[in-house]
């Protein structure tokens, strides 16, 4: 493989996209939302969690009754508000966060393709002295390298906004916990692969980088499943099931890469210039 070639391909990408709005604005906005404002707003919310009026919107209880045994000991001795910022901050936003490497690799895997050919650099890139499989793995690999960067650097300005918002209520550290672990350092990059598996595919095919982006955003719909399997108590997380889901997502985006490798064809893409 010639790794200079490769190095020199994602290191453009990744200055491309630092440097293109339409790619760099989602991937900060979609942080601010879930890393900042929403863990905060659920801190100030908690303080009212014994209010009647809130109490009557907010069924706290059979909130609480859904939850698996080992979540139900850990709130164990603690009082109304207590529980519904552990379990706001702990539980409900665990599916969130995984929008964060679903969003930044299909933005970033949306422009891999798509975007040179709106900036007319497509030509250049395919004459670079690369195989099709190396081409190919190196644009998966642009996109890999900032979701899983921005998703381990997110959960750490999670861990201290999470701890700080809920200081006043809890009096102490409780974030980050095991299952949070897992879900960021093995489900997270798996959701990264399944999502730029299918909008590499996806951008090498499409004729914008919005027609890529708009298609790509479809692998969105597994975290809106899971979203909302968490809020209706379908499908709770917790340290195995959190792992399960990571070798779900693991072996169909590795499969998307693998057939995506196997079918790709620079000729095919000049052919759509």
């Amino acid at each position: 493989m010639n790794s200079r070639a490769t190095r020199a391909i994602i290191r453009k990408d990744l200055m491309v996209v630092l440097r293109t709005k339409s790619v760099a604005l989602p991937m900060l906005l979609v942080p601010l939302m879930v890393l900042i404002v929403l863990p905060i707003l659920l801190a100030i919310l908690a303080q009212y969690a014994s209010d009647p009026a809130l109490r009557a919107d907010v069924d706290i209880r059979m909130l609480l009754e859904n939850l698996p045994a080992p979540a139900r000991s850990a709130l164990a001795g603690l009082t109304v508000e207590q529980q519904f910022v552990y379990v706001s901050l702990v539980y409900i936003m665990a599916p969130l966060f995984l929008l964060i490497p679903c969003v930044v690799a299909v933005v970033v895997a949306a422009d891999s393709f798509a975007g040179e050919k709106e900036r007319r650099t497509l030509e250049a890139l395919l004459y670079t002295p690369l195989t099709d499989l190396h081409l190919f793995l190196a644009k998966v690999l642009s996109a890999c390298v900032p979701a899983i960067v921005l998703g381990v650097g997110s959960f750490l300005i999670y861990c201290v906004v999470a701890n700080a918002a809920a200081w006043p209520i809890m009096q102490r550290l409780f974030f980050p916990t095991t299952m949070w672990l897992v879900l960021v350092f093995w489900l997270a990059p798996a959701v990264a692969m399944l999502a730029l598996g299918t909008t590499v595919l996806v951008s090498a095919r499409a004729g914008t980088f919005q027609a890529a982006y708009q298609l790509g955003s479809l692998v969105v719909l597994p975290i809106v499943f899971l979203i909302v399997g968490q809020a209706k108590g379908l499908l709770f997380f917790q340290v195995w099931v959190v792992f399960l889901l990571g070798l779900a997502f693991w072996a169909v985006g590795g499969g998307l890469v693998y057939l995506g490798a196997r079918s790709f064809r620079r000729t095919i893409v000049a052919t759509r210039m």
